[in-house]
């Protein structure tokens, strides 16, 4: 995919929040196929890097061909949760001058039917955001018991029918295998008593099964422990989310961030002795009407940015 053909979602309200400098160094946490690394490293002079991160190695390989002769940018295939393993490798712990995160599947992943996060697209059960590690969700999918399953709609997905799904899966396991989105997708829908306006019923359950298979929260709780300390005073860590327990997540960390020490309620202190470590700069920001028109999988997306204010 090109850049031409790749929109990266928010671009514009990314790079004013990451308040690059030519010289800084910087971090992409998911480099997908990279449209937001791009433009990155055009606003960045000779001095200046990137370092990036996936667990995907199509993105990985992506960013080795395209930037082979760059050496303002290193990849890292993994996870961000080694984020803090390597800055500090390369010695630039309190040092980093911004972090972006984007959140949840790149727009190939979702067109590539292989990965199986697509419920429009015919393909294997897989849902791995790296095909190397960890188990399918058809290997779940077939072996989970019904309690196990509705609790993972339930909870990742806030899918109001879970227990009638999970019990509609169990049933056509005694039958057969689920092994292809297709399957999984009609299967929830002919299992949904109504469905929502403009909404796909296997929406919820979908997302639910990928944040589950993907550990996606817990490594998103783990990534942003680490970035107040890679940090600089005055560097920036932005974060876009695409559902609400992502944003819920993000929210409540950058605002105990800048609340400071958490003492007992009980305990009389003064706001000026909490001691903030970092600051909230500005409000929320959602994709334009334009944006969402030009890019419709732009519409749930949420953009955060912190401001670290002490070492």
């Amino acid at each position: 995919m090109n850049e031409q053909e790749h929109k990266p979602v928010l671009l514009d309200e990314v790079l004013n929040g990451l308040n690059l400098r030519p010289d800084g160094f910087y971090v992409d946490c998911t480099f997908g196929r990279g449209g937001h690394s791009r433009a990155i490293l055009k606003a960045l002079g000779s001095d200046g890097r990137l370092l990036v991160f996936d667990k995907d190695p199509a993105a990985i390989a992506c960013a080795q061909t395209e930037f082979a002769d760059d050496k303002r940018l290193s990849c890292v295939r993994g996870s961000f949760t080694l984020l803090a393993d390597e800055i500090n490798q390369r010695r630039r712990s309190g040092a980093v001058d911004g972090v972006l995160c984007d959140l949840g599947v790149s727009s190939p992943q979702l067109d590539n039917a292989a990965y199986g996060f697509s419920f429009l697209r015919d393909g294997e059960l897989d849902m791995r955001m790296d095909p190397d590690a960890g188990i399918s969700a058809a290997e779940w999918i077939n072996q989970a018991d019904q309690k196990d399953i509705a609790k993972v709609l339930r909870g990742y997905g806030e899918e109001r029918f879970a227990r009638r799904i999970a019990t509609a899966i169990i049933k056509f396991r005694e039958q057969t295998r689920l092994t292809s989105t297709v399957q999984l997708a009609r299967l929830i829908a002919q299992t949904v008593p109504f469905r929502e306006k403009k909404k796909d019923p296997a929406t919820r359950s979908f997302l639910a099964i990928r944040i589950f298979i993907n550990n996606e929260l817990d490594e998103l709780h783990s990534v942003l422990k680490q970035i107040t300390d890679i940090l600089r005073p005055g560097g920036r860590l932005v974060v876009i989310s695409f559902h609400s327990l992502e944003d819920r997540i993000v929210k409540r960390f950058m605002r105990e961030q800048a609340l400071g020490d958490n003492y007992p309620p009980e305990i009389p202190v003064t706001a000026d002795k909490l001691k903030p470590r970092c600051r909230i700069i500005g409000k929320a920001t959602k994709p334009a009407a334009e944006e969402i028109d030009e890019n419709p999988r732009s519409r749930s997306a949420v953009l955060r940015v912190m401001e670290k204010i002490a070492a």
